[in-house]
């Protein structure tokens, strides 16, 4: 009895539940996880989940991702669907963008692909933008003769063309329309080792700000030779932040130009129009190093870490390690070099810095047990924890400042025909993987007003999940008295507060009691062991661990 007792206070006192018998859902929840919502797209329905892997809002498409989802401020997500356009084809190809609203009503549709516009193609990512318009992330094509005449080595056009990375700046109008307020592309932006006088010769070496025509990191130089797989906005410099994952790239651009301006070098308020104002993860792609000085390996999902954050004004990304031997993953933190702000230090003849992240965050045990080669992202979170999205293999992953693991989701759905697994199933045969994952704090104003209710969580056979203690801010447990614990046969519960349900479960996620609230509750019932107490007021809940003697 003594050594039972002791287990039931070690337990007590740990502060967390685990599902180490769980294959889908949350698999791991403790008390160290931020409170929040995590959002996530897959087939053509976008979950809502908390931290007990219960849907609190699920939002349906007729359109696969295509493949950002953001939630706005209103409530209403911003989403990329893909389209079943042939034109311009590869990985993560979009072609339109939609809004829904906090209840699923569909409020606006825009295509950015063909046949409404021709030569043109949405992929990967969106944004949406603090004055409520949307940028948008497309592909646009360039003949060949364009290509040649840019200064394209002919050997590098396998497909008798090339892809250039577009940055459309919309306003949404009515349920359809769209007014253009801002461009950039790439391709405005390109130099050529040559020796006549041509547009766009120059040495490489002497134009860091620009990007080599020729330069394919080792490929075949094939159409999609840059890949530009994410957009992102930093809203206090007016900048925007890529990734090329074919180059192992990423470049930081300036917004507040306008689009003549983004089209030359010269203007905005950094004073560069659409050139590269920093760049950085692989110098040899403007000659200022090697093979060696590599640091980036088809990344994802760089972003500025916002103000009140740790780490806030630093860079966040998601390393994938593809190309690497051995491959694995990382998450890498850097600072930007800049004495101004705004401004990136640059010493002509060398690499872009800095020489190295300040953090760098890879699997404890074994490196390559953290592996995704495509996909993913990683988050900075209000309470210093970091949420991972480990896209591959559908795993959400929230690590704490010492990088234990506090959290831990397996979609349990098929990416591309939607389908639902069971819990028990084997994940690495679900075809669940994931893009993104984004986690927002209680206090998101898009949650101001709304019905917060969990429903059932995601998999098929969700009974089989433990119970899961949600620690959101969602009402103070200090309003409540919970007495005596542990229990012999009442529990009794005063509160300060309008307590409306009471629901129990047992450790294997059985739900053993569900009533409306009284002040005390028989449990004589129920076989000495430790269950989790949910209550609930206001479509808001609590939960507490309980003991029963």
């Amino acid at each position: 009895m003594k050594r039972i007792l002791l287990l039931i206070i070690s337990i007590l006192s740990s502060g967390f539940i685990s599902f180490s018998q769980n294959t889908l859902g949350n698999t791991l929840q403790t008390a160290s996880s931020a409170p929040g919502y995590t959002l996530f797209t897959a087939s053509t329905e976008t979950y809502l989940i908390n931290n007990c892997g219960e849907v609190v809002n699920q939002w349906s498409s007729t359109f696969p991702p295509g493949n950002a989802v953001y939630l706005r401020e209103d409530g209403s997500i911003l989403r990329a669907g893909r389209t079943s356009s042939s034109d311009i084809t590869f990985g993560g190809q979009g072609g339109v963008i939609e809004i829904f609203d906090w209840d699923g009503t569909m409020t606006w549709q825009y295509f950015y692909d063909t046949p409404q516009i021709p030569g043109v193609r949405q992929h990967h990512d969106i944004y949406p933008m603090p004055n409520g318009n949307v940028l948008i992330l497309a592909a646009t094509i360039v003949s060949e003769s364009e290509a040649l005449a840019l200064g394209r080595d002919p050997s590098l056009l396998p497909e008798g063309r090339l892809y250039n990375e577009r940055i459309l700046e919309v306003t949404p109008s009515g349920l359809n329309g769209a007014t253009e307020v801002w461009q950039w592309n790439i391709i405005d932006h390109v130099v050529s080792d040559c020796d006549d006088m041509g547009t766009n010769c120059g040495m490489v070496a002497d134009n860091p700000r620009k990007l080599d025509i020729n330069f394919v990191n080792g490929g075949s130089g094939g159409a999609n030779w840059l890949h530009i797989n994410s957009v992102q906005y930093n809203e206090n410099l007016d900048q925007i932040i890529l990734s090329s994952r074919n180059l192992s790239e990423i470049y930081i651009i300036d917004h507040s130009t306008t689009t003549a301006e983004a089209a030359t070098s010269s203007g905005g308020t950094y004073g560069q129009g659409g050139d590269f104002l920093w760049r950085w993860g692989n110098p040899q792609s403007y000659d200022q190093g090697t093979e060696a000085d590599r640091q980036l390996f088809g990344q994802h999902y760089p972003h500025i870490i916002p103000d009140g954050l740790t780490d806030a004004g630093k860079l966040i990304i998601y390393n994938n390690g593809n190309g690497r031997d051995p491959l694995f993953s990382e998450v890498d933190i850097l600072s930007l070099p800049q004495t101004v702000t705004g401004f990136y230090d640059y010493t002509p003849g060398t690499a872009y810095g800095p020489t190295s992240p300040d953090y760098t965050y890879e699997d404890p045990t074994d490196p390559t047990d953290f592996f995704s080669a495509i996909l993913s992202s990683a988050q900075r979170l209000p309470n210093g924890n970091t949420l991972i999205c480990e896209g591959i293999n559908g795993r959400f992953f929230e690590i704490d400042a010492m990088e234990n693991m506090v959290w831990e989701y397996i979609s349990p759905v098929n990416s591309n025909t939607g389908a639902i697994a069971s819990q028990g199933d084997d994940p690495a045969s679900i075809a669940n993987l994931s893009f993104r994952a984004l986690k927002y704090d209680p206090s998101y104003t898009a949650f101001d007003g709304r019905d917060l209710t969990p429903g059932n969580p995601i998999e098929n056979n969700s009974s089989s999940n433990v119970s899961c203690t949600l620690n959101e801010s969602s009402f103070d447990l200090a309003n409540i008295s919970i007495y005596p614990n542990p229990i012999v046969d009442y529990l009794s519960i005063e509160s300060s507060i309008i307590i409306e349900d009471v629901i129990i479960y047992d450790l294997r996620g059985t739900k053993v009691l569900s009533k409306r609230f009284h002040s005390k509750i028989d449990l004589s019932f129920l076989p000495s062991g430790i269950y989790i107490l949910k209550l609930i007021s206001q479509n808001k809940s609590i939960t507490k661990k309980i003991v029963k003697q």
